[in-house]
């Protein structure tokens, strides 16, 4: 499918100067790519970043910079519909497994398996749900692993009024 419309991030303000960077998922890994491999996890609402940014870590919420982007983007893959895992042959259980708990025990995640089959087949990203504290239904996420400013795969931050930093020098 191609999906058309906005999505949101939530960053540490350290790394506003890059909103369009998926180094610190390559750096760590995520649930939907292996560590080397970029990403940009964006949510389908603000709150939901806000959930994901925070994690339901147990100390207070720390300053967050939100950014808005808007998308153009294909392929992208829903699967957040049970039918649309069935027609892929996608199990759930792909989606939700414990990926840093079978990461850290030197096992391959399948969430990492699936995106790097759909990666190989030229997906640009997937609309998942959110697995962050407190998620519900109507929290879902938008993974890229394909994303530029070029049509097919068009990903920009909205910064018209030019408010995030420009490089790392905006910091101590």
């Amino acid at each position: 499918m191609r999906f058309t419309g906005q999505v949101f991030r939530a960053h540490n303000p350290r790394w506003s100067f890059t909103p369009l960077s998926g180094e610190g998922a390559a750096l760590h890994g995520g649930r939907f790519n292996p560590v080397g491999t970029p990403a940009l996890y964006t949510s389908l609402r603000m709150e939901t970043a806000w959930l994901e940014a925070q994690q339901g870590f147990p100390f207070k919420p720390q300053p967050l910079t939100i950014c808005a982007y808007d998308v153009d983007s294909e392929p992208v893959l829903d699967l957040t519909a049970p039918s649309s895992l069935d027609d892929l042959g996608i199990s759930p259980a792909a989606l939700v497994c414990p990926w840093e708990d079978l990461a850290d025990q030197g096992k391959t995640p399948p969430s990492w398996k699936l995106a790097k089959t759909l990666m190989a087949n030229g997906t640009n990203g997937i609309i998942v749900p959110s697995f962050a504290p407190g998620a519900t239904e109507n929290d879902r996420n938008l993974v890229f692993w394909n994303w530029s400013d070029n049509p097919l795969s068009r990903v920009t931050v909205i910064d018209d009024e030019r408010r995030l930093p420009t490089t790392a020098a905006s910091w101590p």
